[in-house]
């Protein structure tokens, strides 16, 4: 689990699957136990509270983003409601789900970029996005773009050139440079095959 400050208010916990099962919890169980994800979430905010110096009670706005190779992306907010009776050890959590149809791999070089990118394209890959950010590569893919393919062959595959992460396309696109945009497998295969 990695804790991350964004502000006074409002913090990010990023959790990898395995995160998760040492919680005692599946990617299943997400949609379907509510008391028992309600259960790990406050354990999550009372270890994320201890890590950061930060003592949360009242009202947390929580917003969970499943992310499909790379885990979950947790954001808590917490709010100003005056309505609330000051009970120290009350902790209301609004929890709110939403699942990714992108996968975000990291590169350190672009020639695995290339590599990935080839063997994508014989599995008839065609579309995706590359993007250069933080001396890095990041290649996205939609859930569109390998319909035809089981996810987990495509993490396993992307897996050997790449690590997952948990960066997001609204950061790419604002801070990162487009480097092929939605047809990168056929650029690659265009401009990199013998």
């Amino acid at each position: 689990m990695r804790v991350e400050r964004m502000s006074n208010e409002k913090f990010k916990i990023f959790l990898t699957f395995d995160d998760l099962t040492d919680r005692g919890l599946t990617r299943d169980e997400l949609w379907e136990d509510l008391p028992r994800v309600h259960r790990v979430f406050s354990d999550m905010m009372y270890d994320a509270g201890i890590e950061l110096g930060v003592e949360l009670n009242g009202v947390l706005l929580v917003q969970v983003y499943l992310l499909q190779a790379q885990g979950m992306l947790v954001v808590v907010t917490k709010s100003d409601s005056d309505y609330m009776e000051e009970d120290e050890d009350y902790i209301e959590m609004k929890v709110t789900l939403d699942e990714s149809n992108e996968m975000m791999f990291c590169f350190d070089e672009f020639e695995d970029v290339i590599q990935a990118g080839l063997q994508l394209y014989q599995l008839g890959v065609y579309g995706g996005d590359v993007f250069s950010y933080h001396n890095h590569y990041y290649m996205m893919l939609d859930d569109e773009t390998i319909v035809h393919l089981d996810p987990e062959q495509v993490i396993a595959l992307l897996s050997e050139f790449a690590s997952a992460s948990a960066v997001t396309s609204h950061r790419l696109i604002e801070y990162g440079k487009i480097v092929m945009k939605n047809d990168a497998m056929q650029n690659i295969y265009t401009y990199f095959s013998n």
